[in-house]
């Protein structure tokens, strides 16, 4: 058996879970443990978070039993000993590399990771895109907001900008992804889709709302998404993938705006950096990232 844990916020436990699908597709007997957002767990969480992937509508999933989990995770001594001695031996697998080819050998562990790399599902965006299905807006009127928004996204020459700030700006995040996503970097790469769509307007999705409306007031040119928050935040991640492009943050939940996008003449910009503690070169980076534009902090196509 193969136990997929979930953790972390809604971009990232939508991985998680499209390889719960990618496994289960190569025939592997696969579960997801949950206990990671268990009140003891999430004692220890900065950030605390909730099972969001949980939310899209009628989503099919296993959880794995405590005793299955256990029998991973609850180690001997001597067998903790082992593992550090021979790391081959353990059952514990620990995401440590961008692309990690090796997990689609495995049949009996625990997976802990993220799984960010395209290249994981480069054939399952069709199944992934039927899969997440959007629950309406927790209000009426916002519900209407949202099926008016796609219909004017589908028809106009539509870009999705999303800034996240925020979280971003704390100072332990800030080490990490910051100084990636500059004003230079979407400066950029809304010049570059202009070039392309002279008549594009662009969609501003931010968690600091105040920013948005300080940097982007021109309504001929911009509109500012600020409805979707608290439970139905996961939304923008649907009005995001009916725009005809898609410009990312260094953020999960923007990658999925954009992944769910079926549009086949859209155009992707991401950051090249997620972080600042990786190393990235160019083309293994175009290989895990095909056919999306890769633009550093600078609005430097790579």
């Amino acid at each position: 058996m193969i136990i997929i844990r979930i953790a972390g916020g809604l971009g990232n436990q939508m991985q998680q879970y499209a390889m719960y699908r990618r496994l289960l597709n190569l025939k592997r007997e696969v579960k997801l443990d949950l206990s990671w957002f268990s009140p003891k767990s999430q004692a220890k969480v900065l950030a605390r978070r909730s099972p969001e992937f949980s939310w899209f509508v009628d989503l099919p999933y296993e959880v794995c039993t405590e005793k299955e989990r256990d029998r991973f995770l609850n180690r001997s001594s001597f067998t903790k000993a082992l593992n550090r001695l021979a790391p081959s031996t353990s059952k514990i697998w620990n995401e440590s590399e961008q692309y990690h080819p090796e997990l689609f050998a495995l049949t009996d562990a625990y997976l802990q990771g993220n799984f960010l790399n395209n290249k994981y599902f480069e054939k399952m965006w069709p199944e992934l895109r039927t899969l997440f299905r959007f629950p309406m807006h927790t209000i009426e009127r916002y519900h209407l907001r949202n099926v008016n928004m796609m219909n004017e996204m589908l028809e106009r020459q539509s870009i999705s900008v999303h800034i996240r700030r925020g979280d971003y700006l704390d100072k332990e995040n800030a080490a990490i992804f910051g100084g990636i996503t500059t004003d230079a970097y979407y400066e950029h790469a809304m010049a570059y889709m202009k070039a392309k769509n002279p008549k594009a307007h662009f969609y501003i999705f931010t968690n600091d709302t105040p920013y948005a409306l300080e940097h982007y007031a021109d309504e001929d040119t911009y509109t500012i998404i600020d409805w979707n928050t608290d439970k139905n935040a996961m939304l923008d991640i649907q009005l995001m993938s009916c725009c005809k492009g898609n410009i990312c943050a260094n953020s999960t939940f923007s990658f999925w705006g954009a992944r769910l996008n079926a549009r086949t003449d859209k155009e992707v910009i991401r950051p090249y950096r997620m972080r600042n503690n990786q190393t990235y070169d160019p083309d293994t980076m175009h290989d895990y990232w095909k056919g999306w534009i890769l633009m550093d902090e600078h609005g430097k196509v790579i």
